[in-house]
């Protein structure tokens, strides 16, 4: 995931139907209300029965900065449904004070939630690359705990939080382990073939091409991206592949440019995959 914010105050679109602010210090509510209202929304969905345990994110997330965790980044998709915009999905990077002041990356914990049946409470483990904002997820090497809308939800998520922050230390190993990694040519190269069919799918004999290739997909676009280490390379596919904006042919063979995208849960799932390939490839290295 990324945007080019550099302020607290700036938010932007990321994709289409998605609203992201990243900040270098932590969001005060009113920054996190303008581009995610469904962390604050008032009450759950009336699709949601009686069963469902309402508790607004916001309260969660006082609860999680009581313990330490601070919000660096928030989004919120969007609803083609009239009325249900108050109440979709968002995601919330939060780190913790032991987190804020790191070198060229962060640990972060990744909460997603909603409030119209969507999603239960997710807690996952992100890294934050400073040089571009890049937003990775953590693969298989982490906890991801779900929290259904029952019970003491608040209570659960903030074991879940600490329960995460105890996966980074695995997920410290696993990004000293990439960096020190350098790709062969062809290794980078298969690197990102199997990042772009994890992007646009598995191409097949008789259909149209991926609108760009893996050289595209493993383009830097910073000096701070060059270099051929499993990090720097995971780093520049991740970016690429989320986006966009590369120059590109459609099936109809026009010129285009490729899309964010445009979804939290495609999102987080491509992020997710991307980990654990690099992870592969760095065991097998390693072997």
């Amino acid at each position: 995931m990324h945007t080019t914010s550099s302020t607290p105050s700036l938010a932007t679109r990321f994709a289409r139907n998605t609203k992201v602010i990243r900040s270098e210090t932590p969001l005060a509510e009113d920054q996190m209300r303008r581009t995610a209202p469904s962390i604050f929304a008032q009450g759950k969905h009336a699709s949601r029965s009686e069963r469902y345990a309402y508790i607004p994110t916001i309260d969660v997330l006082r609860g999680l900065r009581k313990e330490g965790f601070e919000p660096f980044m928030v989004a919120q998709g969007q609803s083609r449904i009239e009325g249900k915009a108050e109440y979709t999905k968002h995601m919330i990077r939060l780190r913790h004070a032991d987190q804020a002041a790191a070198k060229t990356e962060a640990n972060e914990i990744i909460l997603i939630n909603s409030h119209d049946g969507a999603s239960c409470y997710q807690l996952l483990s992100g890294v934050v690359r400073y040089a571009c904002c890049n937003g990775l997820v953590v693969g298989d090497i982490a906890h991801d705990i779900r929290i259904p809308h029952r019970g003491d939800i608040q209570g659960e998520v903030i074991e879940g939080a600490f329960r995460v922050l105890d996966d980074f230390e695995a997920v410290d190993a696993s990004v000293d382990g990439m960096k020190l990694l350098d790709l062969k040519p062809e290794e980078e190269h298969a690197f990102a073939t199997a990042a772009l069919a994890l992007r646009y799918g598995e191409r097949v004999e008789g259909q149209p091409a991926a609108p760009v290739t893996a050289e595209q997909l493993i383009e830097a676009r910073r000096p701070e991206d060059l270099g051929h280490s499993l990090w720097v390379s995971m780093n520049r596919l991740q970016e690429n592949m989320l986006r966009g904006g590369q120059p590109g042919r459609s099936i109809q063979g026009r010129r285009v440019r490729t899309r964010a995208v445009d979804s939290i849960d495609r999102s987080v799932n491509l992020n997710r995959a991307l980990w654990v390939l690099a992870e592969k490839m760095r065991k097998i290295r390693s072997a």
